[in-house]
């Protein structure tokens, strides 16, 4: 189903909360807002108790004025529910709505998303507040649209209230039918968990060891994904009973929750919250210029939802509450960086976090656009800047789509299954990032791509290269949709740990690793082991003993490969410091049809990544055209007539000197660059081109 924010306008805004200010102020925060370029703001997701002071008694004089005010001054205004904090006359009157620990701990009014999801009585009075503002906002001037509550399942994604178990049983009987089919299902003869009554079954509770049952885990956290998709659907229901015409989305992409079924069934896109300094807190790389890129991969799996998007939340300053997650200020011009970072990979509207920072509350460190004092900064300048920027060429941006050759492959089971499973959920997240990362430094732009029961053909199709890091549990129709792309043409790389485990998360009896993908792959694995804490990491050799590929080794595990089919290639083996498996497949190569499948017996690094590129032949579609350094991103955007947006991005704290092979208007400054073009610290320039390059 194609997304779409109903608009051929570029918008660029801010969240604002008029309730934290007094109201003399308003008039001239919108009269700057409009000054600066800015169109749209965000309002009203926390404010439950100034809609609803009192059950049953609202009130909208508050949220009238802002309306009428912004509509005054032409800016646009997406209206959220308020449904992320319940009020306190709520939760006193009805404790049973609050959400609960595994270990039992009921968590108390105090902070924000201290409810459940399935509790009767929240969800009535949620479906209330949401139909009564869109009673009363459907046809108001200023709306744009609406968000459906604020970052579902952040701070916590699991619930564990008395509601939540109850609904875990109708859920299961839904999916199972019989408690026989359930006990099947959870290998409940193991340990003498076998349940006699629905009245036994519950959500996972706190165990001896931490280690309960890992079927009844996985399906745990599918249960709450549902709930999770209910609770926002019975909002979208509500809205949509008065107003058919306005978008609804909501924001965040959090955990425990299908993001791609719940904006399929529910929203016209899925909008993000984009704070990159977030890596520099546990930095996943030393170098500075690859932090920020985490949340290039980030916003290529939201794209993978909605080709296009927005983001509502937009970092402007530094972050922080009172008691965790400081970070540092951002520099002079890594604002307008990141900014450009969410428009190069999909989004096409994007508003900062906040107009003002707060002088009061948990988030008073959590900066936005305006400091306390309320006077110009730099980071207004900057903003300002973007907007001057976006109102020259902005509108070209909206409606296209980001340009990749090459897709990492995940999926929704594999990443809740891994969550407890250590022996394949630690090596997907080393596999995704060494592949990603390296396509970075190499300028290969890649997409993320969640493989789901709808995904077809024609949506692989679109990629020449798929890596599939460590699917371990790999039904029988994904395999078959993988052979139909391999045999088409395309090209896919497995890791270890492929095929081993059914939808159910049992390991098959009988069926030799990597499962039913076995013949595309053409191997077995004879024998597999990770790679102890005072154990030897094997090397690679390499069959084609090309110096160019240095020394790589073989990761933190180890499958062994046992060649099966004529048409497999050995590519390397594991060196003689292997022990037992020296000299045995490590990595393998396996016609099939008009494609070819990779195996490799290990998780990735980003030098196995790299000999993968180079051995596959992945060009990068700038070659030729641009030549940039590893600090500088390139993201390309086509728009529908098959022109291309080029962003061209630098993450470095200094400048970088680019190379353009052939005249290009650069669109932030109007000015045509050829040859070299010194970009400065956190610089952007966004070329275009006429046609594929």
């Amino acid at each position: 189903m194609a997304r779409s924010l109903r608009t051929s306008t570029f918008h660029l805004g801010t969240c604002y909360y008029p309730e934290q200010w007094p109201e003399a102020i308003w008039n001239d925060d919108f009269a700057r807002m409009q000054k600066m370029g800015l169109s749209v703001v965000r309002i009203a997701e926390f404010c439950w108790t100034i809609f609803e002071p009192a059950e049953g008694v609202f009130s909208f004089d508050l949220f009238d004025h802002v309306m009428d005010l912004a509509d005054r001054h032409d800016i646009k205004v997406i209206m959220g529910t308020p449904t992320a904090t319940p009020p306190a006359w709520l939760t006193q009157k009805y404790p049973e709505t609050l959400n609960v620990s595994q270990s039992g701990t009921v968590f108390q009014h105090g902070q924000r998303r201290h409810y459940n999801y399935n509790s009767p009585v929240y969800r009535d009075l949620c479906e209330r507040i949401a139909a009564k503002m869109a009673e009363h906002y459907h046809d108001h001037p200023a709306l744009m649209g609406w968000q459906i509550d604020n970052e579902l399942n952040c701070e916590i994604s699991t619930f564990y209230a008395q509601a939540d178990h109850l609904a875990f049983r109708t859920w299961l009987k839904g999916k199972y039918g019989s408690l026989s089919e359930l006990n099947q299902a959870w290998g409940t003869v193991f340990w003498s968990q076998t349940y006699t009554d629905w009245e036994q079954v519950h959500l996972t509770r706190t165990t001896p060891s931490d280690s309960p049952n890992p079927h009844q885990a996985l399906d745990e956290k599918r249960f709450i994904s549902d709930s999770t998709i209910s609770f926002a659907r019975l909002q979208r229901d509500a809205i949509r009973r008065y107003d058919k015409v306005h978008f609804i989305t909501t924001n965040g992409i959090f955990g425990h929750l299908d993001s791609h079924k719940l904006t399929d069934d529910l929203l016209d896109f899925i909008s993000y919250d984009s704070y990159p300094q977030f890596a520099s807190i546990s930095p996943a790389t030393e170098d500075e210029s690859l932090q920020d890129r985490n949340w290039s991969a980030n916003l290529s799996t939201v794209r993978d939802i909605s080709p296009q998007f927005c983001v509502m939340e937009q970092q402007s300053g530094p972050g922080g509450w009172t008691n965790k997650m400081g970070q540092a200020s951002p520099k002079p011009g890594q604002m307008r960086l990141w900014t450009y970072q969410s428009i190069a990979h999909g989004a096409d509207m994007v508003l900062y976090f906040r107009w003002r920072t707060a002088t009061f509350g948990t988030e008073i460190y959590w900066h936005g656009i305006n400091d306390y004092d309320n006077r110009p900064n730099r980071r207004c300048g900057e903003a300002a800047q973007v907007a001057s920027e976006l109102a020259k060429f902005g509108n070209s941006i909206v409606g296209s789509r980001y340009v990749a050759d090459v897709a990492i492959l995940k999926d929704y089971d594999n990443e809740w299954d891994g969550e407890l499973d250590n022996w394949h959920g630690p090596l997907t997240q080393r596999s995704a990032y060494a592949w990603f990362f390296t396509l970075q430094r190499w300028h290969i732009p890649a997409d993320h791509v969640t493989i789901r029961e709808s995904t077809t053909l024609d949506d692989l199709k679109k990629y020449r290269v798929v890596v599939y890091p460590h699917p371990a549990i790999l039904s029988d129709a994904t395999a078959a949709l993988l052979k139909s792309y391999v045999e088409s043409g395309g090209i896919i790389v497995f890791g270890a740990r492929t095929g081993y485990k059914d939808t159910r998360g049992h390991c098959r009896l009988g069926v030799p690793m990597p499962g039913p993908v076995a013949d595309l792959c053409g191997v077995t694995v004879e024998e597999y082991t990770r790679i102890g804490s005072n154990d030897h990491v094997p090397d690679l050799m390499w069959s084609t003993a090309d110096a160019r590929l240095g020394v790589l080794n073989a990761g933190v595990f180890n499958d062994i490969l046992h060649v099966e089919a004529p048409t497999v290639e050995v590519i390397a083996t594991y060196s003689d410091d292997a022990g037992h498996y020296s000299g045995r497949p490590a990595l393998v190569r396996n016609r099939y049809g008009n494609g070819d499948c990779y195996s490799f017996g290990g998780a990735f690094s980003p030098g196995v990544a790299k000999a993968l590129i180079d051995e596959i032949g992945i060009i990068s579609p700038i070659e030729g055209v641009i030549m940039v350094p590893k600090e500088v991103e390139v993201a390309i955007r086509e728009q529908p007539n098959g022109d291309r947006l080029i962003f061209v991005l630098n993450y470095a704290s200094h400048s970088n000197t680019i190379g353009l092979f052939l005249p290009m208007t650069d669109l932030v400054t109007g000015y045509e660059e050829t040859g070299e073009v010194e970009m400065p610290a956190y610089g952007v320039m966004v070329f275009t081109t006429s046609g594929s390059m």
